[in-house]
């Protein structure tokens, strides 16, 4: 419809009896792929997506963050669908020295190879926290194991994630038409799946519908005790 109007949407909750209705207007969205905020000597660096302006992004807030002297870092990407593979590795490059593994691709004949870093660790001496959730997925998934299977000081709080640990490609069939193949697997850099499977948080920590609508956030309250706890 035109942009500026409004569109009523019936949306089913799989924990409800009845339809929600929810009225939107139609406009185009602009969602930045990296925010920051820094509260109290704390970055908190959410991350909504792994577009092509995401490592770009992230450079420049995680340097303004090194220069505000932040002591720790709270890593989001809940409900993060994920994106470029590529975008994953180049993040964790800000977290661990350079040759470190980010993620394994396995293909059907089980030869693997191994995705490593290239960055300059600039934020390898900071303690992190990351935050996920059912939502978070594929790129956002490799990096929260890459940053907990290379580190001790990693914690990763919410809840497991969505499972998304395969790699696809489009094979043309005609001029018209193509088939979607599944070509390999991502598996983390301990080896553990990630397909179907998802990361595991440390600290289980659901965030319910209730809590949604009195606008609570009991994940990342526990994210910020264990922040805290980190660097007092």
């Amino acid at each position: 419809g035109p942009r500026g109007t409004e569109v009523t949407l019936s949306v089913f909750h799989t924990d409800e009896d009845e339809l929600r209705e929810i009225t939107v207007r139609r406009d185009v969205i602009v969602v930045k792929s990296v925010i920051l905020e820094v509260r109290e000597g704390i970055a908190i660096l959410k991350v909504t997506r792994f577009g092509e302006e995401t490592t770009e992004e992230f450079e420049r807030l995680a340097a303004e963050a090194r220069q505000q002297g932040v002591k720790g870092i709270i890593l989001d990407v809940r409900n993060n669908p994920g994106g470029f593979l590529e975008g994953a590795v180049d993040l964790a490059g800000y977290f661990l020295p350079s040759g470190s593994v980010v993620v394994i691709e396995e293909d059907a004949t089980q030869k693997r190879r191994e995705l490593k870093t290239r960055g300059k660790n600039s934020l390898g001496d900071l303690p992190v926290v990351v935050l996920m959730n059912q939502g978070s997925a594929s790129a956002s998934e490799i990096l929260a194991a890459a940053l907990r299977e290379n580190r001790n000081d990693v914690v990763i709080v919410g809840e497991t994630s969505f499972g998304k640990g395969s790699a696809q490609e489009l094979i043309p069939t005609s001029s018209t038409t193509s088939v979607k193949i599944t070509v390999a697997r991502w598996l983390t850099p301990l080896g553990n799946q990630i397909n179907k499977v998802g990361i595991k948080a440390d600290e289980e920590v659901k965030l319910t519908r209730d809590d949604f609508e009195a606008e609570r956030d009991p994940q990342f309250e526990r994210a910020w005790e264990v922040m805290r706890s980190k660097t007092q």
